[in-house]
Parts: C-alpha cells; sequence; structure tokens
C-alpha cells in the first residue's frame, strides 16, 4: 500500500518502516526456516518470488506493511537492515455479511535474539494504532495457528475475542470491534508501552 512509503513510525523499543527491495535478502534468510512459516502459515517462496511480494506489499490496496526495527540496534547504527527483527501486515477487505472494512493483522519476530522482549505487543499496538487512523476501519481480525499459543495469548491481550476454531486448517479466528471504548484503550496503553510514539515522514 503506497499509504505508508515514507511513514516511520517511532515507539520505544521499536520502529516500523516501509518494507523496501534491499530488506528482501533478510526477509527471505528469515522464511527459510520451516518453523517460522508453519507459525504464520507461510508457503516458501525463491528469491525472486519474494521480490515480487515485496513489491505487491508496496503497490496493492488491499496490503499493508511494516518492517520491525530494533531502536536500540538502529541508534547504534543507522542501518536498517541490520536492525530488522520482523514485520507487521495487514490485509484489508469488505466483510461479506455487513460490508464493513476490515483489517486482518498479522506480527511477526522472526530474529531469535530479538523474541521475548516486547517488541511483538510494541509493534503491533503501533500498527493499530496507526492502520485506525488511517484507513476506515469498523473491525480488526487475527488468524492464528491453534499451536501458536504467545500470538493467541498476545491477541487476546489486546481484546480481541475468538469467534472462529476450524481444526481442518489448525487455525483459530480473533475479532475485535473498533468502538470508542476500545480506541480509549488503545490510546492509553499507546501512551504507556510506546511513549515516544510518532509518525514520521522518512522522505523529508
Amino acid at each position: 500500500m503506497r499509504l505508508n512509503e515514507h511513514v516511520k513510525l517511532v515507539g520505544n523499543r521499536v520502529l516500523l518502516v516501509p518494507y523496501e527491495a534491499s530488506m528482501v535478502p533478510k526477509y527471505h534468510e528469515w522464511m527459510s526456516d520451516a518453523t517460522l512459516r508453519d507459525l504464520t502459515a507461510s508457503e516458501q517462496l525463491s528469491l525472486e518470488e519474494e521480490y515480487e511480494m515485496q513489491l505487491s506489499w508496496r503497490e496493492d490496496n488491499d496490503k499493508l506493511t511494516f518492517i520491525i526495527l530494533c531502536a536500540e540496534t538502529y541508534e547504534r547504527t543507522k542501518d536498517e537492515i541490520t536492525a530488522m527483527v520482523g514485520d507487521t501486515n495487514l490485509f484489508i477487505h469488505c466483510d461479506e455479511e455487513s460490508g464493513d472494512c476490515v483489517a486482518e493483522a498479522e506480527i511477526m519476530i522472526a530474529a531469535v535474539e530479538a523474541r521475548g522482549k516486547g517488541y511483538g505487543r510494541e509493534a503491533m499496538l503501533l500498527m493499530l494504532k496507526y492502520a485506525q487512523t488511517q484507513l476506515p476501519l469498523k473491525k480488526f481480525e487475527a488468524k492464528i495457528d491453534i499451536d501458536n499459543a504467545k500470538s493467541i495469548r498476545l491477541f487476546e491481550s489486546f481484546q480481541f475475542v475468538e469467534v472462529r476454531r476450524v481444526e481442518v486448517f489448525h487455525e483459530v479466528t480473533f475479532d475485535r470491534a473498533i468502538t470508542a471504548a476500545w480506541l480509549a484503550w488503545l490510546d492509553e496503553q499507546v501512551q504507556l508501552k510506546c511513549e515516544h510514539y510518532g509518525a514520521i515522514d522518512k522522505s523529508s
């Protein structure tokens, strides 16, 4: 999505930046891990296909993605590729019954050394806050592998509610309606966890 091609979201421990072509080789290396692909329900792609996917994330109006950087590493190195630890994505679609605009949220901390440090929670808070201010959304949802207990707990902590469990796909779906009460909660969480929150124009 072109919406965020020049946007950097700033938190305390993470930065969210656009997914650039220069980042594809490192991303492709991450996704060579079969366990990571299983947890994220991802297919193994060739490097050429990974570049095509990066371009689709940049161009397609139904996709929004940021690469997650470790803020400390970036501050030390000034190198986005060195600081890469994961990504967060939204797939935008219309609900077939209501016609409402819905965003399916995903989060991945791929770098093993970056797990368990709260980066995923902060990154997802930044993404949720940015998306609800920039897109006409009525609801967020998350589809998670049944065995991915960490992701399930994470989205439950965001007040997402389980609405469907499909054993044949080994998948559980969580929803979060965007209400005034939940937005107040989200703002409070962003202030508590991401006190330096801001959206910066990278092109300037």
